[in-house]
């Protein structure tokens, strides 16, 4: 877990459009609504502020070059005027006054974006066995009201051979057998549950099912002119389908050099779906009624003979990826359905669906008439993508340039079970396509909870609660997943008073080798009255990762103003640490990205404007269904944003 600040800032406030927005927050962070009877009159908003700057003096000893400011005092003081003195009259419900400090003649610039933030890495946590984390064969021991586990942090004491601890989430007494757990070497703790049931034989990890879900349809055949290195004359056109054939191609000779035990199948559609397998057996077609029976496709795909690996028919596939030819419609979502019941068999297996056109055949038709599908439709993709996810099963899709795929709907297919959406062009379908293949899978059915203290709860999420269930499903090696946090209103004094506040993390998953594991994170984080912080306090990083996150998320669930109050709070928080620690913002994709953000959220408000209220509570995620493919393909790149990334220049 990597947080976005040094410290939990209690006292942060968001802006008054923020509170007009029905953000589940049901409490407002803000000190000036507090109820205690006190009021201060320095300013609790979030202020970046540079590094002191201090002058030494003759005697070698430093002073600020501004003094620092008198600490605020309370109003209405009883009693006639005296001279100066020291009051030694304690102050009851009153927050300290702030220290002093600089800004080194700077003014200082409330923000208004929340930085409690953390970034968890679900990658490296599910790949433990890269690790030196303790492993336990047994069951975490777990609070009977809120299930979050008893750490070494955990308040505990002995009471007749059983050990009474009170939970530091939920605030509730446990009593269990066994012995007192003990004190934390560190900040953090760690540590790896194995259940003793799993749920299967053993399985080879490389023995993984790699189905190509080619779209052979009549538009298929249009060409695009291609840059040679030759010096012929005449121009070279390239059509769609032959640019799929070569990129295919190249990742069979990939595969069988560097995966020569994985298993490649391929599946063909257009009026009818044609399943060839490893192209050693007879070929299966399915078409039309059996194009419309949900179960026979399934049942179809998952009895499919076996293909065999690689090695023994990379010769076979090779002759029939060359034979294939472009004709008729686009019967996509049998197809998909099919190529995700045949990979089903092994957990971790990739469909690649490559297609240019819209799935006008069978199940999950989309009339391109529709300005939004159809909610049978919704339901088929969505109900595919749970089914792939269940058996562990990656889908990415890639569309090409130009074309119109509604890819707002399909695309969700990858984006529910962890694969890659793109929009390629015949020049780099080949090393895209690759990228695919080398995304290694490391966990499946992983769920994500995290607990906080009871007091606080997790922004922008279905409740204000203090515990938060994730679904993650697949993960990749490369897997970010970014949080927020908030205080509740009521609960800001009482966590303002304590030194530090306790986060838990527990990851359920499934490794690659069918055993259950659950990994367990406690660790506390110091709390900060004020948010008066430098600029070595923000890990920008993890902050960037979460504003493209989030400001995605948003918009994909329709919650566009919310998004766009996103962007704009972003954008002022890296104009603000821009002026303290330039950065050359043409060259950050972050930056770009959150331009391009900007724009899609304008045009989307627009869009929603025009539309009666009434509409819109029907559908709430009607404003991303109605976004064009290249839009589409951005949100879903903002969805998956990561640290790495952000870190590149783009040129």
């Amino acid at each position: 877990m990597e947080f976005a600040c040094s410290h939990v800032v209690c006292n942060w406030q968001p802006s008054p459009q923020d509170r007009l927005l029905g953000r589940n927050d049901s409490a407002a962070t803000s000190w000036g609504r507090s109820t205690s009877g006190s009021v201060h009159d320095y300013d609790n908003r979030i202020a970046v502020i540079p590094k002191r700057n201090d002058r030494l003096l003759a005697d070698g000893s430093a002073r600020p070059e501004i003094p620092p400011p008198l600490p605020p005092r309370q109003k209405n003081r009883h009693g006639p005027a005296r001279s100066p003195q020291v009051d030694h009259r304690p102050s009851v419900g009153v927050p300290p006054p702030l220290p002093p400090r600089s800004n080194g003649g700077r003014s200082k610039s409330g923000l208004n974006a929340n930085v409690n933030v953390f970034s968890v890495n679900m990658g490296k946590l599910a790949d433990f066995k890269k690790s030196d984390v303790p492993i336990i064969n047994d069951q975490p021991l777990c609070c009977t009201y809120c299930s979050a586990a008893l750490s070494p942090f955990s308040t505990q004491c002995q009471q007749k051979g059983d050990v009474v601890w009170r939970c530091d989430f939920c605030y509730k007494h446990n009593q269990s057998s066994g012995r007192i757990c003990g004190s934390p070497n560190t900040d953090v703790h760690d540590i790896i549950y194995l259940s003793q049931e799993e749920d299967g034989d053993y399985v080879n990890l490389d023995d993984l099912l790699i189905v190509f879900c080619v779209d052979i349809s009549g538009s298929m055949c249009v060409t695009t002119k291609v840059d040679v290195s030759t010096k012929l004359a005449t121009p070279v056109h390239v059509s769609r389908l032959q640019s799929v054939q070569d990129a295919i191609q190249n990742s069979l000779s990939f595969l069988l050099k560097t995966y020569r035990h994985r298993r490649v199948a391929l599946v063909t559609f257009n009026d009818k779906v044609t399943v060839y397998g490893d192209g050693m057996v007879t070929p299966l077609m399915l078409s039309e009624w059996g194009l419309m029976d949900y179960t026979f496709l399934k049942s179809q795909g998952e009895n499919f003979t076996t293909p065999h690996c690689i090695a023994e028919s990379v010769d076979n596939l090779r002759h029939k990826v060359q034979e294939m030819r472009e004709y008729g419609p686009t019967a996509l979502g049998p197809a998909a359905l099919v190529s995700i019941a045949l990979a089903s068999r092994y957990s971790g297996s990739k469909v690649i669906i490559c297609t240019d056109g819209l799935a006008n055949i069978g199940l999950g038709y989309l009339n391109p008439k529709e300005e939004a599908p159809s909610e049978t439709a919704t339901y088929f993709y969505k109900s595919l993508a749970e089914e792939a996810v269940a058996k562990g099963v990656i889908v990415s899709v890639l569309t090409f340039e130009g074309t119109d795929c509604r890819l707002s709907e399909l695309g969700q297919l990858a984006d529910r079970t962890g694969g890659r959406v793109n929009i390629v062009n015949i020049n780099n379908l080949s090393s895209e396509i690759q990228i695919i293949l080398e995304d290694n899978v490391v966990a499946t059915d992983v769920t994500a909870t995290l607990f906080l203290p009871e007091g606080m709860y997790f922004r922008y999420e279905d409740h204000a609660d203090h515990k938060l269930l994730r679904e993650i499903g697949n993960v990749t090696d490369d897997l970010e997943v970014t949080f927020e946090f908030g205080i509740k209103e009521s609960s800001l004094e009482a966590i303002a008073k304590r030194e530090k506040v306790p986060f838990q993390l527990q990851l359920s998953f499934k490794t690659r080798d069918l055993q259950r594991a659950t990994r367990i994170i406690t660790l506390e984080k110091n709390v900060i009255l004020t948010s008066f912080l430098t600029e070595d306090n923000l890990n920008m990083e993890v902050l960037k990762v979460h504003f493209a996150q989030l400001s995605a998320r948003l918009t994909m669930q329709g919650r566009v103003k919310e998004a766009q109050e996103q962007v704009l709070a972003q954008q002022e928080l890296l104009r603000t640490i821009g002026r303290q620690n330039p950065i050359n913002t043409e060259d950050d994709i972050y930056e770009n990205w959150m331009r391009t953000m900007a724009v899609i959220c304008d045009d989307l408000t627009k869009t929603t404007e025009n539309k009666s209220s009434l509409d819109m509570k029907e559908d709430n995620n009607s404003a991303f269904k109605v976004l064009s493919d290249e839009v589409a393909n951005v949100v879903y790149h903002l969805k998956r944003a990561k640290s790495i990334v952000m870190k590149k220049s783009v040129h």
